[in-house]
């Protein structure tokens, strides 16, 4: 029974670990700290590698990723096609010098060639620990790559470390950061938090960015933050950055709506003109019958013009139409 139990605990660890080749292979159980593992890993150059439980979802090929202007792809043979999304979260961290190098999110689903170096592969390293190095990395040259991978945990302490890099003590790029993740992977709790910042963030650029994500999250109450935003916000350019992502992403009759109000109401001209380009940017051409009328009827004689414009750049055979009506002698 004992031998039993052994190989079932070795196979569910080897499960978590990629296939490796043309590396120095070895497996080191977790001690202490991950930043004084590295340091006793030596100055390098070599790889190590961790494990983690990832956060339910898809989160797009964590197989593939772009390395001097290529892109590189790699996933084992035989790995079947997830459909509820990758089983683990891997982290690749590159040491030269004694510092870290490269700095990779990847799964277990993944084949791996280290150039000849050491590949240490780190077993039972606490997600505690994991999030806590990786926060030391964020105001650092790896900064975009570690949000990303502490959005990617799963547990109530990423959500509690990424809502610290909220917090306007933090660079405007960190809180950005921070943002487009809370969206794309933290669910409701992300959309609570980018409430918040949408709320209270100085910086209009972070909340354009709060915008976008909010335009990007799964939770159904996402989108209808971005309805309000574009209705009500302080700020002309959020205003009007909701409607564009509006168009782009919510449903059609939902886009309309908003748009139209805006058109109609929004008191800055501005808005009103980002409101007629978002029509043209509607999937599918949605928004050209809306367009047509807009030019034909608005009393507006800039939202007509912008109309007009919109409609001959988008050549949809309504348009041509439309303006073969408008020339007809």
């Amino acid at each position: 029974m004992k031998t039993i139990a052994l190989l079932a605990v070795t196979t569910a660890l080897l499960a978590q670990q990629p296939t490796v080749d043309n590396a120095k292979l070895e497996t080191r159980a977790f001690l202490g700290t991950l930043a004084t593992q590295l340091t006793h890993l030596g100055a390098g150059p070599y790889w190590a590698a961790y494990s983690e439980p990832i956060i339910a979802g898809q989160h797009g090929d964590m197989c593939s990723w772009n390395r001097n202007g290529n892109d590189d792809s790699g996933r084992t043979p035989g790995t079947p096609l997830r459909l509820e999304g990758e089983i683990a979260l891997v982290i690749l961290i590159r040491v030269e010098n004694s510092q870290p190098r490269e700095f990779r999110v990847t799964s277990p689903d993944c084949h791996l060639d280290a150039g000849g170096l050491p590949f240490y592969f780190l077993t039972g390293v606490p997600a505690s620990e994991s999030l806590a190095w990786l926060k030391t990395q964020v105001g650092g040259t790896h900064s975009e790559a570690a949000v990303m991978a502490i959005s990617l945990h799963q547990g109530a302490a990423a959500d509690q470390a990424l809502d610290d890099f909220t917090a306007t003590t933090n660079p405007v790029e960190v809180r950005k950061r921070a943002a487009f993740w809370l969206g794309n992977s933290r669910g409701t709790h992300g959309v609570a938090t980018l409430k918040h910042m949408l709320a209270t963030d100085p910086s209009a650029d972070v909340r354009d960015r709060v915008v976008f994500a909010l335009s990007q999250s799964k939770d159904p109450a996402g989108i209808p933050l971005v309805i309000e935003a574009a209705r009500s916000d302080k700020d002309a350019h959020i205003r009007g950055q909701a409607l564009f992502w509006l168009a782009q992403r919510a449903a059609s009759q939902i886009s309309k709506d908003a748009i139209k109000n805006a058109v109609d109401t929004d008191p800055d001209s501005a808005v009103r003109e980002r409101a007629v380009f978002s029509l043209s940017q509607m999937r599918n051409g949605e928004g050209i019958p809306m367009l047509i009328d807009l030019a034909k009827t608005h009393r507006d004689p800039a939202v007509r013009k912008k109309a007009m414009f919109w409609l001959g750049q988008s050549k949809d055979p309504r348009a041509v139409e439309f303006f073969a009506q408008v020339l007809k002698p």
